[in-house]
C-alpha cells in the first residue's frame, strides 16, 4: 500500500505544480499586456540578466548561454522526467499480477497498456514543446492546444473505462471524477486552439491541471491511507500492495455514504482551486502593479518639481520686470 501512495503523491505533486506555474504565468503575461494577450501551452522561465566576465568573454559567454537556455527549459527537463517515471510505473504495472484479478487478466493488462499509451503521448507533446522552443521544430501554440485536447480527451476515454471495469465502487468513483476533470481540461484546450486571446479559459486550463493533482492526492488517501478510508469501508486483508480494488465497502448504505464524501471534496477541492486563482491574481497584480506604480509616482514627482521650478521662474522674471 505504501508504494502506490507514494506514486499518488508523486502525481498529485507534479500535477499541481505544473498547474500553478500555469496560473502564476498565465496571470502574469495578461497584466503586462492585456491587449495583445495570447494564451501558450508553455512558459519558459525568464533568463538571467547578468552579463559575462571581461577575463574570458567568449567562453563565458558560451557558459553563460548554456546555463541560461538550461534554466528556461527547466520546466519542460522536470516534466519530461515525471513522465518517464509515470511511464516507467505502468510498465510494472502491467507486468504484475493482480491478486483481485486472478493473474494478468487481459482487461486488466489492457488498461494499463492505454494508460500508457496516453502517458507516452503526452510526453511526445513535451518533446515537441522542447524543440519548438529551441526552434528545431517550430510548431504554432493553437497546433499545441489541438494535440493537447485530443491527449486530455483520450485520457478521459481511458479512465471512464477503468472506472467501468472496477470491482471497487470506491475506486469506481475516483476514476471516474478523474475522468470528468480531464473532460473538461480537453475541452478547455479545444476553446484555447481557437480563441487563444481568452485569460479567463487559460486560467481554467491551469486551474482543471490543479484539480487534478489534488484529486490525485484524494485518491491516494481515500484508498490506501486508514485514516481518511470512508467508514465502512476497509482494504483487504489478503492484499499486501495496493493494487485496484483492493478498498471496498460491504454494505450498500456504506458504498453510498463513501461516495457522497467524495462528492464532498471534490467540492472542496474545486473551493481550493478557485481560492487559489484569486490568490494568484491579486499576489501577481499587487507586484506588477507595485512596481509600475513605482515608476508612475517618480514620473508625477519629476514632473511636479519641473512645473514648480518654470512657475518660480515665471514669477521671477515678471518681478524683475
Amino acid at each position: 500500500m505504501a508504494g502506490a501512495f507514494i506514486y499518488q503523491i508523486f502525481t498529485s505533486t507534479s500535477l499541481f505544480s505544473v498547474g500553478l506555474y500555469h496560473i502564476i504565468s498565465t496571470t502574469r503575461n495578461f497584466l503586462r499586456s492585456p491587449q495583445s494577450f495570447s494564451a501558450k501551452p508553455y512558459h519558459p522561465f525568464p533568463a538571467s540578466s547578468s552579463s559575462p566576465s571581461s577575463s574570458s568573454p567568449s567562453s563565458s559567454s558560451s557558459t553563460h548561454h548554456h546555463q541560461n537556455r538550461f534554466l528556461k527549459h527547466t520546466q519542460l527537463y522536470l516534466t519530461i522526467l515525471c513522465l518517464l517515471i509515470a511511464l516507467t510505473h505502468q510498465i510494472l504495472l502491467s507486468t504484475d499480477s493482480d491478486p483481485l484479478l486472478k493473474g494478468r487478466t487481459p482487461v486488466h493488462r489492457l488498461i494499463s497498456l492505454q494508460s500508457f499509451a496516453v502517458i507516452l503521448l503526452f510526453l511526445i507533446l513535451a518533446a515537441a514543446l522542447l524543440l519548438s522552443d529551441a526552434y528545431v521544430l517550430p510548431l504554432p501554440s493553437d497546433l499545441f492546444f489541438a494535440l493537447a485536447a485530443a491527449a486530455f480527451f483520450l485520457q478521459y476515454s481511458v479512465s471512464s473505462s477503468d472506472a467501468n471495469v472496477q470491482i471497487s465502487d470506491l475506486q469506481a468513483k475516483c476514476d471516474s471524477v478523474f475522468a470528468r476533470i480531464s473532460l473538461l481540461a480537453s475541452g478547455l484546450c479545444l476553446i484555447l486552439s481557437l480563441k487563444p486571446n481568452l485569460f479567463i479559459f487559460d486560467v481554467g486550463f491551469g486551474g482543471s491541471i490543479c484539480l487534478l493533482g489534488l484529486w490525485e492526492l484524494q485518491t491516494g488517501l481515500s484508498l490506501y491511507v486508514d485514516a481518511f478510508i470512508p467508514e465502512g469501508c476497509h482494504k483487504l486483508l489478503d492484499v499486501t500492495s495496493g493494487v485496484e480494488g483492493s478498498t471496498k465497502c460491504d454494505l450498500e448504505e456504506s458504498k453510498l455514504r463513501a461516495v457522497a464524501i467524495l462528492d464532498l471534496m471534490f467540492l472542496f477541492h474545486v473551493m481550493v482551486v478557485l481560492l487559489l486563482v484569486m490568490i494568484s491574481y491579486v499576489v501577481v497584480a499587487k507586484c506588477i502593479g507595485i512596481r509600475r506604480l513605482g515608476s508612475y509616482e517618480a514620473l508625477s514627482t519629476t514632473i511636479n518639481a519641473a512645473d514648480s521650478t518654470h512657475i518660480q521662474m515665471k514669477a521671477l522674471t515678471g518681478t524683475q520686470a
